[in-house]
């Protein structure tokens, strides 16, 4: 079995999230760095082994074909933008996805320094997020976050493509978005009302019973269910982040799951409503920013990655003293094509 990247793992107390874009032309220098992040993050790792250093990488639609030949996964896809009556989730640039993270943030941010200088030139930095741990798993809304997260096999089976694409088997898909939250108006609320957006208690965290929660709140609309009744689940990863200076404060939201459908339902009843609920009570204060999809590969796919798009087979070495033997022409037909170019702008600095 394919080995799968560390998606699965107990929170961690520090993240950084890069989100990037490859610059045309630039395609190789990438290649050449997926396939030494492990190495990478091995040497980062040693110096700490108990601090549980990872690197998720993510790889976008719009430049899954300029960096492999071959297949692709079935249900990659860009982001679909949501535009609601009060409240939008945008589909924003990112061809890569760095999700780092470990028990001490040095770690994160050196395995990311090296990212970056090996990426130098080849792409542009879309977002950058340092996430921390805040309290006993809580956002800086005052609630704990990711609490209905599987566990074991459950776990497992809600992330991990199967054998529905036998080509990208083990692999996953995550969504992100970038929230920014209203402290001001969110503190406004005594701490009843805010329960009632939520959908749990905030000392306990304990979920409302259903005669209670209201239909609007977080929790009601992020609650789906397949024909058989059964819960669909996905694994989050959110993390706080903020900026005093700025007074920027927000969660970043990073779901992962077997198929991108099921985080693609739960956005849906937030944005668009569901039932009597005309879109998620929480959005009221959280205003998402971004928004991107992407494709988990294993650790095998990364390590030795499909052939470049349009790449011929390597001739054999010419002997000493001899002319290497010219490639023979290829049937029209057979030429490789040009790949088309994505030229796409940077988020960086937009503020809402």
């Amino acid at each position: 079995m394919a080995e799968r990247q560390a998606v699965i793992s107990r929170p961690a107390r520090a993240t950084v999230f890069l989100v990037l874009t490859v610059t045309p032309g630039h395609e190789d220098t990438v290649r050449d760095l997926l396939e030494d992040v492990s190495g990478l993050r091995r040497s980062v790792g040693f110096r700490a082994p108990g601090d549980r250093l990872a690197c998720i990488v993510g790889i976008g639609s719009d430049v899954w074909d300029r960096l492999f030949d071959g297949p692709r996964p079935q249900e990659l896809h860009p982001f679909t933008e949501l535009n609601g009556k009060r409240h939008r989730a945008p589909s924003t640039p990112g061809d890569l996805l760095f999700h780092l993270r470990a028990d001490r943030m040095d770690l994160c941010f050196e395995l990311a320094r090296l990212i970056m200088e090996r990426l130098d030139g080849a792409v542009a930095t879309v977002d950058e997020v340092h996430g921390f741990k805040y309290f006993d798993e809580r956002d800086l809304l005052g609630f704990v976050d990711g609490s209905e997260n599987p566990e074991g096999q459950l776990a497992a089976d809600s992330v991990f493509v199967g054998d529905e694409d036998p080509d990208f088997e083990n692999g996953s898909y995550v969504i992100i978005q970038k929230y920014l939250h209203d402290m001001a108006a969110w503190n406004a609320l005594p701490d009843t009302e805010q329960e009632k957006v939520i959908g749990r208690t905030k000392a306990a965290n304990v979920e409302l019973p259903d005669d209670v929660k209201p239909a609007d709140s977080h929790v009601a609309l992020n609650t789906i269910t397949d024909d058989d009744g059964d819960e669909r689940k996905i694994v989050r990863e959110n993390m706080p982040f903020g900026t005093l200076g700025e007074g920027e404060f927000g969660t970043f939201f990073i779901g992962y799951a077997r198929t991108p459908d099921v985080t693609e339902q739960m956005l849906r009843n937030m944005f668009l409503g569901d039932g009597p609920a005309p879109h998620d009570r929480i959005l009221d204060f959280s205003t998402a920013i971004t928004g991107c999809l992407f494709h988990v590969p294993t650790v095998d796919f990364l390590d030795d990655l499909p052939a470049a798009p349009g790449a011929e087979e390597t001739d054999v070495p010419a002997a000493p003293g001899e002319e290497p033997a010219a490639a023979p022409p290829a049937p029209p037909a057979e030429r490789p094509t040009a790949n088309g170019s994505l030229g796409i702008g940077s988020l960086k600095g937009v503020r809402t």
